[in-house]
């Protein structure tokens, strides 16, 4: 999928890492594209100190809100997974807008369009595709007149159509879903998007940790100058009369089934020491340690006070990093630090399945 290079052109891409965590989802995308990071943004200390261990020669740019693009190496591919907690559904669904933590989608999309890569790979939460996106309503927008007041047709959702009304309009004041509003800015700045929402256990991992992926390919080669249309992104005074702020249904996309990659490891033997340590796990834990190489580490630190929490080398095992990625003691993170990072980390063998099961 390397294909900014010509023939002759031996050089990796370059990627550049946003919002980068330990670093799981850059690992996915330099396995696809042959590529390598060369720098990176997280505001997070003790997770920077992880990614820079483990890509050393990769500057930390900081605080996304604070860069100058302009000052920026140019990069092929763009990466990173906004932050989730106001689209997740374990959140407060706040959504994605202004003001908000997920809004700092924004961000991201003010560096695709100053740099234009010409690949963007995201990765987010399930809650993407239920949370909304509050856009603001500019100075004689006139979505009052022509946007619906009901829901569409029940024959328009029998044909299989988008059931929000409003679809990805140029100047809508009623909300998208979250989903909606990164596809939409990412056409607005001319990039074509692909997405799939893919579960951890189709690789064959022990858990289900369903995640969005999106790939987008820049249509224009070499544009400039492509300002993103008003949207959602427009700093507005407030949110608009209730019924232009309710939640839309999610309405899952049908996918091909040719592209859904089919769960990894086949067949593994579980023997009677793996059932009486791991129970009715036992089938999924032994898959896992197959296809990772490695043994399961033991799941849980038992403290006189807390008793029983989860250990993080077990938590890293089911992500699918190599041992100590994150516990290594060197790395000088606690054992929060370290449950912190990995909770919000990206598994890369699914991140890879998805890439590629989407990829042009």
């Amino acid at each position: 999928m390397r294909e900014p290079n010509d023939e002759n052109d031996d050089r990796p891409l370059r990627v550049g890492s946003l919002f980068s965590g330990y670093g799981g989802l850059d690992l996915a995308v330099e396995e696809v594209f042959s590529a390598r990071t060369i720098w990176f943004s997280e505001i997070n200390e003790p997770v920077a100190r992880v990614f820079a261990h483990h890509w050393p020669a990769a500057p930390n740019l900081g605080d996304i809100t604070a860069i100058d693009w302009n000052t920026v190496e140019p990069v092929d591919v763009i990466c990173g997974g906004f932050p989730c907690q106001d689209v997740s559904t374990v959140g407060k669904m706040a959504g994605l807008k202004h003001g908000t933590r997920s809004g700092l989608w924004a961000h991201m999309a003010t560096a695709v369009e100053a740099l234009q890569p010409e690949w963007v790979v995201i990765e987010n939460v399930r809650g993407l595709l239920s949370a909304t996106a509050i856009r603001a309503t500019t100075e004689g927008d006139d979505d009052e007149q022509r946007n619906p007041e009901t829901a569409p047709p029940e024959d328009a959702t029998l044909r299989g159509l988008e059931p929000d009304p409003w679809g990805l309009g140029d100047q809508p004041a009623r909300p998208l879903r979250a989903l909606g509003a990164v596809l939409g800015d990412l056409a607005d700045l001319r990039y074509d998007a692909r997405w799939v929402g893919l579960p951890a256990s189709a690789i064959g991992a022990p858990h289900p940790r369903f995640r969005i992926f999106i790939l987008a390919r820049r249509a224009v080669p070499h544009s400039t100058c492509l300002g993103l249309r008003q949207g959602w992104r427009d700093v507005g005074t407030g949110e608009g009369p209730s019924r232009h702020d309710r939640a839309q249904p999610s309405g899952d996309r049908p996918r091909d089934p040719a592209r859904t990659p089919a769960p990894t490891g086949g067949d593994v033997r579980v023997d009677r020491g793996v059932l009486r340590r791991w129970g009715r796990y036992a089938a999924a834990i032994a898959r896992w340690e197959h296809i990772t190489g490695r043994p399961a580490p033991e799941p849980a630190i038992l403290t006189e006070k807390l008793g029983p929490r989860p250990a993080p080398a077990f938590v890293e095992w089911l992500m699918g990093l190599d041992e100590g990625w994150v516990t290594e003691s060197g790395l000088g993170l606690t054992s929060t630090q370290q449950l912190a990072a990995l909770g919000n980390g990206v598994l890369p063998r699914q991140a890879v399945a998805a890439i590629r099961s989407i990829g042009w």
